[in-house]
């Protein structure tokens, strides 16, 4: 079973405007209220494709009454946490080709609430993996998913954590299933400036060296690298328009990490994942099935090292 944790859910509250004044009354042209959240995208792509999994978090308040209805509308089982506070709402608005995000902050989380969903982590066996990704909301400090991740390793399960700094780095040597840095983010940990794709390449083993077993490193236009400890791979970025910066990088997860579970091949899984994401790119909201089918026969993975 694939477990996936947002630990800050949201309903996504989407604003499409033709212009967009500051200080003046605006109106919107469309409006549309999504179950937002790193993990909820993962297991939203995952039951376009087919694959089942569990979605956990902290979900409180009237407004997570809403994100459990709006969330009911894409089949995807879930297990919860209800909490005293409200889940958050985040507005973005789409207006003249840019995106303008206000997110909220989430409710706080007691120690009761924190403690409910680490004994749900310990359900889970070998051969489960979980998916951790997103921010955190008030009273979890950055060692929460690595709190997650050392329950994960000792119950005999993987775990994948899609997050940066210093709370991606203190998960490495428990040895996460795969990171997905995208090539800023992995710049910044290393503090430096990439000159070509070898330096990518060097920069995303050395996480592998600290123990990570996969290494997905996004690069925008210039399409995506697989690296693992033997050898490097690149797949292009098909060409098509660009109508959705959110979910792309949970998209490529959920594509990777759910055919790796079912065919151990991890160079149809970055061809998936990379379908994945680039459907979601190419799409007002999370991709279909019939999406990602159409854009994986645009995709080609090339071995490069």
């Amino acid at each position: 079973m694939i477990y996936t944790i947002t630990a800050n859910p949201s309903i996504d509250y989407v604003l499409q405007l033709r212009q967009l004044t500051l200080g003046e009354v605006n109106r919107t042209e469309t409006d549309i209220k999504l179950p937002g959240g790193k993990g909820i995208n993962v297991s939203r792509i995952l039951q376009q494709l087919g694959l089942e999994s569990v979605a956990w978090g902290f979900v409180g308040g009237s407004t997570g009454d809403m994100f459990q209805a709006l969330l009911a509308n894409h089949q995807v089982k879930t297990d919860f946490v209800s909490v005293a506070g409200d889940t958050r709402i985040n507005v973005k608005v789409k207006a003249t080709d840019e995106e303008t995000e206000i997110n909220g902050q989430g409710p706080a989380i007691s120690a009761t609430e924190k403690k409910a969903l680490l004994n749900k982590v310990q359900q889970v066996t070998k051969g489960d993996v979980v998916i951790m990704s997103g921010s955190l909301p008030p009273q979890l400090d950055n060692n929460f998913y690595l709190e997650i991740a050392k329950i994960v390793i000792a119950q005999g399960a993987e775990f994948v954590i899609d997050t940066t700094g210093q709370a991606l780095l203190d998960t490495l040597p428990l040895h996460p299933l795969v990171i997905k840095p995208n090539h800023h983010e992995l710049a910044e940990l290393f503090q430096t400036n990439f000159q070509d794709t070898q330096d990518i390449i060097n920069a995303a083993r050395k996480l592998l060296d600290q123990g990570a077993q996969h290494a997905l490193v996004s690069m925008a236009g210039a399409g995506a690298l697989l690296v693992t400890k033997n050898h490097a791979y690149q797949c292009n970025a098909p060409k098509d328009i660009v109508k959705n910066s959110v979910g792309a990088g949970d998209s490529m997860i959920a594509g990777f990490v759910g055919t790796l579970m079912q065919t151990q091949d991890p160079i149809e899984s970055f061809h998936q994942g990379a379908a994945c994401g680039s459907a979601t790119a190419f799409s007002e909201d999370l991709a279909t099935s019939a999406k990602i089918k159409e854009v994986y026969q645009k995709i080609t993975v090339t071995k490069i090292q």
